[in-house]
């Protein structure tokens, strides 16, 4: 799902680029920071070297939002900013043509996957004297985990754009119809495997299951489950594997015991995904991350969807879901530049524009995502009218946040997961010696950074 970028391009990487965006004349009322580029030959007027701006994301649910933010900030900078959507795919190849051949977008996404490799091969924007030099940017204010993610020997970046959680979506009319109880908050995952072997049982003649997660399924399916069980993913040097630590495989053997026989056969999620076979009324409940909200708000049947919060690991038999039993991965992506983007000073001024706080808050009221700036995310239920999904916010509360693992090579280990995994889908039983095998094979990969 997530394209490989090549040793080869990262030592492509370590070569200057060219400019990418064109120059001109700006216009309106200069803001921000801009004045700072005045003495370096910039408009007067404005600050700016260039009336426009080009930003490249991946998720065409998120660039109305965006553009709409980026609209008000070009009214008083004079600069015209266009968003531009590709795939996730796509979106990568593009990067790394861009990397080799000296053209890159102006402003962009950074992913955690890969980050580093990018950071390291020096053709982001380093935004250390700007952020300095403005004093509306304040690092404090960002989630700390996400802001460490665009940071490379001490230097920054990107800027934390938002951050995400993860929340267990169902169908009201499957579990109507098969006569079971909605999920509520309270919920730990045997109830969750409970119901969900309900609904397989009952919808056996009408091809329905209870849930559904594939292979590739990390953040938003059973990343969870290890660490609700005390397991870990990646040592906190990030030097070895944890796929093989007593708790990871237990909770993974638990997951495969448990929920795999409530979900249609591997072979069938590999043809036709999760979130589609939900869609199609084909199954009851799955894990969703917060930033799938509005593909399922704005699908044909969304009036039979609801949220919870992600389920929890009663260790103890309490009854309660006591702090690391109840887990939910997060990540955030961040806004970063090219190097050698035309005029550094209105590409990093766009970007504090997108990570202000008026501007997260305005992205969480849009219903673009939760915000990175940390208590800008309050609006963000309300952007969904007619649908609760609260349940992204409760578990900051509720629960225990995980950030999300990642090395120099994310890309490359989780890769392994999507083909080493099947046969543990395919046949429960050997998931604890896939698990030791993934942490040999990605052992290794982490001794080559």
């Amino acid at each position: 799902m997530k394209k490989l970028i090549s040793l080869m391009l990262a030592l492509a990487m370590l070569f200057s680029l060219a400019a990418c965006s064109g120059g001109g004349e700006a216009r309106g009322e200069a803001t921000g920071t801009q004045a700072a580029a005045a003495a370096d030959g910039a408009d007067t007027a404005t600050g700016y070297k260039t009336d426009s701006l080009e930003v490249v994301i991946w998720d065409s649910n998120q660039q109305a939002g965006i553009q709409k933010i980026a609209d008000e900030w070009s009214e008083t900078s004079g600069v015209k900013v266009k968003v531009n959507v590709i795939s996730w795919n796509e979106y990568w190849t593009l990067l790394e043509a861009g990397v080799v051949g000296g053209e890159l977008p102006d402003v962009f996404w950074m992913h955690i996957n890969e980050a580093q490799k990018y950071m390291e091969a020096d053709v982001l924007l380093n935004l250390d004297e700007y952020i300095a030099a403005d004093e509306s940017t304040d690092l404090s204010n960002y989630y700390e985990g996400i802001t460490a993610i665009y940071s490379n020997d001490g230097h920054q970046y990107a800027l934390p754009k938002d951050h995400d959680t993860i929340a267990l979506l169902y169908n009201k009319s499957v579990f109507d119809k098969y006569g079971v109880d909605y999920p509520t908050d309270d919920w730990t995952w045997q109830d969750y495997a409970n119901a969900a072997a309900k609904i397989t049982e009952a919808g056996k003649a009408d091809g329905v299951y209870g849930t559904a997660m594939n292979t590739n399924d990390g953040q938003d399916g059973w990343y969870n489950f290890i660490y609700d069980w005390g397991g870990y993913l990646l040592s906190d040097d990030k030097k070895t594997s944890g796929m093989d630590d007593a708790n990871t495989i237990a909770g993974m053997t638990w997951l495969a015991d448990n929920l795999f026989p409530c979900m249609p056969d591997q072979g069938t999620m590999a043809d036709t995904d999760p979130d589609v076979l939900f869609l199609s009324g084909k199954v009851g409940m799955m894990l969703q991350g917060s930033w799938m909200v509005n593909t399922f708000y704005t699908a044909e049947n969304s009036a039979d969807y609801a949220w919870a919060e992600i389920p929890y690991n009663d260790a103890n038999g309490n009854g309660q879901a006591d702090p690391g039993e109840r887990c939910s991965l997060y990540n955030g992506l961040g806004w970063a530049a090219d190097k050698n983007v035309a005029d550094p000073q209105a590409a990093y001024d766009l970007i504090a524009w997108f990570c202000s706080e008026q501007g997260q808050r305005e992205q969480s009221e849009y219903g673009v995502t939760m915000s990175g700036f940390k208590g800008a995310s309050d609006a963000f239920p309300t952007a969904f009218e007619g649908m609760d999904i609260s349940a992204f916010l409760k578990v900051e509360e509720n629960g225990t946040l995980i950030q999300h693992p990642a090395s120099r090579y994310t890309t490359r280990w989780e890769s392994l997961f999507t083909e080493g995994f099947i046969p543990a889908w395919q046949n429960p039983s050997t998931m604890e010696q896939v698990c030791r095998d993934m942490a040999a094979q990605m052992n290794e990969i982490l001794a080559e950074e």
